[in-house]
C-alpha cells in the first residue's frame, strides 16, 4: 500500500513540475552572433552611467544620486518623445518617486502591457547589473516602442524602492504603483519586469536553482530566464515561445508557485498581489552573479552582446503582446 501511495505521489508530482517547467519552442543553441552595434553601445552607455556616472543610488546612502538618477530618465525619456508622469509619494522626511510614460494604443488604448525596471541599488553597490541592465534594457524598449503603432498601451514604469529595506513594504515603488493601477481598473493584460538581466557565463557548473528546478534547468549561466507565478503559465509560455522564435540567445521559462523563495524578488511581485498576470525578465541574479548586491557589480562584468540580444528579442516579445 505504502509502495502505491509513492507511485501516485510520484506521479503527480512529475506532472505538477512538468507544468511548471514545460515551455513551447527550443532555446537557441546555435553560435555566437553579433548585436546590433549601435543597440549594444547604447546600452553600455546607460548602463556605464548609471553605476559610474551615479554609482550608489537609494534613499538610505545615496538619496542625491538617487533624485540624479529619476532626473536623467526623466530627460531620456522626454528626448523619446514620452511626456513624463511622476508619481511621487513620502517616504519620512522624503519624497520619492516612480517615472510613467505610455504609448497609446491605437485599436484598443484601455488594455495596457506595462513593462516595469527599478533604477534604485542595494546599499553599497553601483548596480551595474541590478539593475542598470533593466533599466537600459527598459530605455531600449521604450525607443522601439516609441516607433512603433501598438494596438494596445505599452506603458513603462522606472519604479523606485525596489531595494531592502523596502522590498515587500508599503514604501516599495512597485507596491505602490500597482496599488494605484489596481484602484483605478486599469486593464492591464500583462507586466514584465525587466530585472538584472546583463551577467552571462559559459563556464559550466555557474547555474544554480533551489531543489528541485536544478532537474530541468541547465548548469551553465548562459540563459536568460522568464519567471512567472502559476496564475501567468499562460504568459510566459506566450513570451518564451515568441522570444525563441526573435532571439539569439538561450532561454528559459517557469511557472512557480509564488511561495517558492526567490520567485517574486523583484517588482513583478507587487502586480501578483494585485491580482494581475507579470513575469520578470532575469538572468537569475544571486543564482549565477557572484557580483549581486556587491561593490564589484560594475559595468565590466556585464556582457552588453548577450544583453543586446536578448532585448531585441524583448522587442518581439512587446510587439506580441500589444497586438
Amino acid at each position: 500500500m505504502f509502495g502505491v501511495v509513492l507511485l501516485v505521489f510520484g506521479v503527480l508530482f512529475a506532472g505538477c513540475f512538468s507544468r511548471m517547467v514545460s515551455m513551447p519552442g527550443t532555446s537557441y543553441a546555435g553560435p555566437a552572433v553579433a548585436a546590433d552595434a549601435a543597440l549594444e553601445a547604447s546600452l553600455k552607455a546607460d548602463v556605464t552611467q548609471l553605476a559610474v556616472g551615479f554609482g550608489e543610488r537609494n534613499l538610505d546612502n545615496a538619496p542625491d544620486a538617487l533624485e540624479r538618477t529619476a532626473t536623467w530618465l526623466s530627460e531620456r525619456l522626454t528626448r523619446l518623445g514620452y511626456v513624463v508622469k511622476e508619481e511621487p509619494y513620502k517616504v519620512g522626511e522624503r519624497t520619492v518617486k516612480n517615472l510613467i510614460v505610455e504609448k497609446v494604443g491605437t485599436s484598443r488604448p484601455t488594455e495596457l502591457i506595462v513593462i516595469g525596471a527599478h533604477y534604485d541599488t542595494a546599499h553599497g553597490t553601483p548596480g551595474a547589473d541590478d539593475n542598470g541592465s533593466g533599466v537600459a534594457a527598459g530605455l531600449a524598449l521604450a525607443a522601439y516602442v516609441m516607433k512603433q503603432a501598438p494596438a494596445r498601451t505599452v506603458r513603462f514604469v522606472f519604479f523606485t524602492n525596489e531595494e531592502p529595506p523596502w522590498f515587500r513594504h508599503a514604501s516599495m515603488g512597485s507596491e505602490v504603483n500597482a496599488k494605484a493601477t489596481r484602484a483605478r481598473g486599469d486593464d492591464v493584460k500583462a507586466m514584465l519586469s525587466l530585472e538584472t538581466m546583463g551577467y552571462f557565463t559559459d563556464e559550466a557548473n555557474t547555474q544554480h536553482y533551489p531543489w528541485p528546478f536544478s532537474i530541468a534547468y541547465p548548469s551553465t549561466g548562459n540563459f536568460i530566464a522568464f519567471v512567472a507565478d502559476t496564475e501567468s503559465r499562460d504568459l510566459a509560455r506566450e513570451c518564451v515561445r515568441v522570444f525563441r522564435e526573435k532571439a539569439k540567445v538561450p532561454s528559459e521559462g517557469a511557472s512557480i508557485p509564488a511561495s517558492v523563495q526567490g520567485v517574486d524578488w523583484s517588482d513583478h511581485g507587487p502586480f501578483w498581489r494585485q491580482g494581475y498576470r507579470a513575469l520578470m525578465v532575469t538572468d537569475t541574479a544571486p543564482n549565477r552573479n557572484p557580483h549581486y548586491h556587491e561593490a564589484t557589480d560594475l559595468p565590466d562584468r556585464v556582457d552588453f552582446r548577450r544583453l543586446a540580444l536578448t532585448t531585441e528579442g524583448l522587442f518581439g516579445v512587446v510587439d506580441a503582446l500589444a497586438n
